[in-house]
Order: C-alpha cells, then structure tokens, then sequence
C-alpha cells in the first residue's frame, strides 16, 4: 500500500519546501482561472437556452444582457482586488463576512462556497463530459461516467501538490485561451471582411412578442453563471509567490480582462451566426463550427474546451481545502482538515470534495442546466455579503469611504438583484439549497459547540490536584494458550499489583474450552484464570461486563484498572486481511469505559 500511495502521490514534502511551492502569476492564472475561464463554454448558452423558450427571435436580446453581465464582472474584479490587499492571508467571502456582518453572515457565506466548490467540480466535469460527447457521439449517455473519472484523476493530481498540478494545468488552460481567441479574431475578421453575412434571427431592436422582464431577469441570472469562480484567488493568496496579495490582484486583473473578452465576443459572434442551442451539440460546439468549419481546428476547439471543462473543477480543488482550513481552524470544522498532507495540501479537503462532488453527479445525473441553478445561488450569496462586508469596513474606516466602496456598492446590489431573481423565478430548482443551508448551519455551530465543551473540560484549574492510587489491577485478555500471552502476562506482572488472567468460553466446544483452561494453568500457576461463558457467540459483551465489575472492585479499593489485549502482527500488512479484528473492537468498545487503561501487547510474527 505504501508503495502504491507513492506511485500516485509521490514522495513526502519537507515543511521546509512549502515556499517552493509557491506560484508564480502565470502558473497561478493556468491554476486557479480554469473556473471562470471555462464557463465560456456554457455562459452565452444558458442565455440563449432561456431566450429561446419564448422565441428564436429573442436571441438579440443576449447583447444587451452580456453588457449587464460584464458591469458585474468589472465591480466584481475591483472588489475582490480590495478584498486581496484588505486580506491577504486568504479567505475571501468567509473572513470579509465574519469580521465585517458577524459569525452567522460569515457562515453563511462560507458555508454556501463549501456547496459551490463542490458544485463546480460537478459542473465543469458535466461540461466537460458534454463536450467530449459532443465531440464523439458514440460516448453519448456515458457522461455520468465520463464525469466520475474526471473527479478521481483531478483529485490524484492535487493530491501531488500544488506546483505539479499548476504544470500540468498550464497545458490545457493555456491551450483553450489560445483557440478561443482565435475563434473570436477569426470570426471578427470574418464578419468585418463581409465574408461571414448576418444570419441574426432577429436585429437588435426587434419587439420580439411575449417578452417580459422576468424572462429577461431569468436569462440574466442563468448568464451570470459565467462569474462564478472569480472569488476563487481571493481565498487562495498565500499560494502566490511574495509579494503574494500584489501577485493576486494582478493574477485577478488578467483574468477578469481574458474572461470580460471572451464572454462578449462568443456572444456576439454567436448571435451574428444565429446559432441556435440543440440538445446534442453545443453552442460553443456549433459558434466553432460556424467559424472554423467541420475541419482540424474544430476538432482541437472541442478537444481543448473538454479539457478546460475538466481541468475547470481545479479552481474548487485549489479552494475549497483553504476554506475548510479556515473553518476547522474557527472551529466550525473538524481539525482534520488543518492537516497538510505529504505534498503539503490538505489532502482531507482535496478526497472531501471529490467524494462530495461525485454524489451531486450521481444525484443529478451529470445534467449541467440542472445544476447550474444551484451552482449560482451558491456563489453569488457570498459574492453579495463579501461585498456588503466590504462597505461596512470602508464605512468604518471613515475617509473617502463612499468612493472606495463605490465597486462594492454596485457588486452588491446586483448581486442581491441576482439572488432574488433565481428565487423568485428559479424557486423549484434552487430550493434544495435552503434546506442544506440551515442543516450545514447547524453542524457548524455543533461542531464548535463540541470544541468549546472540550476545551472547557480540558483546561487546567489554577491548584492541579494529583491522586494517588495504592495498587494497579490488570486484566490479561486470553485466547488460545499461546506465545503472545507470555509476553503479555510478563508485562502485566511488572506494572500491576494483581493480574487476572481472564477467557469467553462460547460453549460450543466444552471440550476445547476445558484443555484451554488446564493448559493455562499448568503453564501459568500463579496467575488467577478466570472463565467467563457466553451463550450468544460473542466475546466483546461478556469482556465488558467483566471489565466493569473489575474495576468497580478496583475503585473500591483506590486501584486502576489496566485491560491488556495481546495480539500478533503478521510479517507483511496485507496478511492482515487473513485474520479477525476483535482487538481493534475491544479496544474501541472498551475506549467508552471511564477509569480504565487499555494497552495493547504485540507480537510480531517472523514468517
């Protein structure tokens, strides 16, 4: 197994090293954009899809829609630069909302990323799976499939480190931004030489009829989805070279201006080729087509959009361990998520994620346009209060507070705009989310409930009171008569005042139990032996009863109480498989009992 989990992780990481694991602007954007960069693939799509359940003809209006989009992008991109300089320790949403609106604001919002990180990984892999699909006809109905494996690669692949998945994203990033600007180049070009005739389905303009500004709202909503993953470098600074809060505003800044470029352009080349959405192909897919043809720059379109579309659940892989980490570190969170593992990443955080995002996969069948609903509902409540939250401290701070918090302003209102769009016209498909919110709420304050009650037990008085007892009680666990009980009985006798040698008879072989005890005792005279019988095949329950009365007696008599289990270890791990487990289930059942010490004898076998 060991040799296994270094085939696949490789080899432990020094603590030292941690700042070679540093990124660098280039390899930071490849690392943690993926996100937003990919929801090119699907953004214009999920306007139009919405646009076209009045009429084909309403496709026009995706135009004005993506310039409201690209006003909340550049509001969006001008607060989390403030919020990387204000906080450069990380923690984006959740430390903006906590130390700004107070504990419940801030777990809300850090609840509602936790979702969203797992619902990224879930769409982007489901995009990513459509596109290969796409692609390849033949591989149509495996895209559930096609998603899970995705999961389990990327995972592995953070699970080496960030500086090896940087490398490796660099790849497919790096390649998908240059193929899509070349499709808009390509397709400008074309429009401006007159070479490429409008095929709009409607001019702007057009009264289109049956429109209404809910339909209008619900396309923006489904737009918008584009944005998600922005505020993903705001929680992921200290993974940036020094000075880390410079290098992620302008990490940021790139992004937000490649994303701004190719969200609009894809629009508007979409809307000028009057691509309709089909079930089987994608927009994209057919934008691609449109420009390039059915030829060899199509198919490297398709093939590198599948690899950002999987690539793309990276960004929830890079921040969703920081965000647990800051959790368990509040206490709202179990502590093992604060553990780095041998390449330095919270491993916990990284195989929580996966595991999380394959159950919305197979909950949701790999449908993305189900699952985008709640992929935007759980960003855009904390893109909401980490913009309020920022007001707040600009408001505190006093001078020039409004000019300063103008971008945040603007980003919040529109992103409570959002909100209360997708509730109001997104209701069936976004209320799962209010029901896992208050049931994450709960844990949380449970979780930290607990680690205060510990704390609190566990704390030193002012005067230490130390007992001390008159003698130790030790009870040997046995078996068959064999090796391990002598050493085991050997280190009984040299801590205990009085050792009880003590055995289950299942009667099931009188005979047997019988030879058991005689052997005992001819072997061990001195050492009391007794046997205990047990009519339902089980030993763990009679083992606890005679425990208890033990100690009882024990207590009574200002002793300890010490079990010893014996137990041998095979020559090689996997020989483990072979034999029963009862000492490691004596040992948890017994780890319940008050005032009694248990201790493990091993002895190791040599073939």
């Amino acid at each position: 197994m060991e040799y296994l989990k270094r085939l696949l992780v490789g080899k432990p990481l020094k603590s030292a090293e941690n700042d070679e694991q540093k990124l660098s602007r280039f390899a930071a954007l490849a690392l943690l954009s993926s996100d937003a960069l990919s929801s090119i693939a699907y953004g214009t799509e999920q306007i139009v899809v919405v646009l076209v359940t009045l009429s084909t003809a309403a496709i026009w209006y995706s135009l004005p829609i993506a310039a409201f989009v690209i006003v909340l992008l550049v509001s969006l991109t001008l607060s989390y630069r403030q919020i990387i300089h204000a906080y450069p320790h990380g923690g984006g949403a959740y430390i903006v909302s906590s130390e700004n609106l107070g504990e419940k604001a801030g777990l809300v919002a850090g609840g509602s990323l936790l979702i969203d990180y797992m619902l990224t990984v879930a769409v982007s892999v489901s995009a990513g799976a459509e596109a290969i699909t796409s692609a390849i006809p033949a591989l149509y109905g495996q895209q559930v499939t096609i998603s899970i494996i995705i999961v389990v690669l990327i995972m592995m692949l953070n699970l080496r480190g960030l500086r090896e998945s940087a490398a490796f994203l660099m790849v497919p990033v790096y390649t998908f931004i240059a193929i899509i600007t070349l499709l808009i180049i390509v397709g400008l070009v074309k429009i401006a030489l007159g070479m490429a005739p409008l095929h709009a389905t409607a001019v702007p303009g057009t009264v289109v009829p049956g429109i209404t500004i809910a339909l209008l709202l619900r396309a923006f909503s489904s737009g918008s989805s584009s944005l998600t993953g922005v505020e993903a470098i705001s929680n992921a600074v200290p993974f940036f070279k020094k000075p880390h809060a410079k290098n992620a505003a302008a990490t940021l800044t790139i992004m937000a201006t490649i994303l701004g470029f190719f969200f609009v352009g894809i629009t508007f080349i979409n809307y000028w080729y009057g691509v309709v959405p089909k079930t089987e192909v994608t927009v994209l897919a057919q934008v691609g087509e449109a420009v390039f043809g059915h030829g060899v720059m199509f198919y490297i379109l398709q093939f590198a959009t599948a690899l950002i579309l999987a690539v793309a659940a990276n960004t929830g892989f890079s921040a969703f361990p920081v965000l647990a980490y800051n959790l368990a570190k509040d206490k709202f969170m179990p502590h093992l998520y604060q553990d780095r593992g041998d390449r330095l990443g919270y491993s916990n955080g990284i195989m929580t994620l996966a595991a999380g995002s394959i159950i919305l996969l197979l909950i949701f069948q790999g449908s993305t346009e189900r699952l985008i609903p709640l992929y935007s509902i759980g960003v855009f409540i904390p893109f909401a209060l980490s913009q309020t939250g920022m007001v707040i401290k600009w408001r505190k701070e006093g001078q020039a507070w409004f000019r300063k918090s103008l971008a945040n302003i603007i980003g919040a209102a529109i992103s409570y705009g959002i909100i209360l769009i997708l509730f109001f016209y997104r209701l069936g498909d976004i209320w799962p989310f209010f029901i896992i919110m208050p049931v994450l709420l709960i844990v949380f304050y449970k979780i930290h409930e607990h680690y205060h009650h510990v704390a609190e037990q566990l704390r030193l008085e002012k005067e230490v009171k130390m007992k001390t007892y008159d003698g130790n009680t030790v009870i040997v666990l046995v078996g068959n008569v064999t090796q391990v009980n002598v050493g085991a009985l050997n280190y009984a006798q040299s801590i205990g005042d009085y050792v009880l040698a003590m055995h289950v008879s299942l009667d099931e072989d009188i005979v047997k139990e019988k030879e058991i005890e005689r052997e005992f005792k001819e072997k061990f005279p001195d050492i009391r032996f007794s046997v205990v019988h047990s009519s339902y095949r089980s030993i763990e329950n009679p083992i606890i009863r005679y425990v208890d009365i033990v100690s009882k007696k024990a207590r009574q008599l200002n002793y300890t109480t010490t079990v010893v289990i014996p137990q041998f270890v095979p020559k090689h791990r996997w020989q483990n498989i072979l034999h029963n487990q009862t000492s490691l289930r004596l040992r948890f059942r017994l780890s319940w009992r008050e005032n009694i010490i248990v201790s493990t004898y091993s002895y190791h076998l040599k073939k």
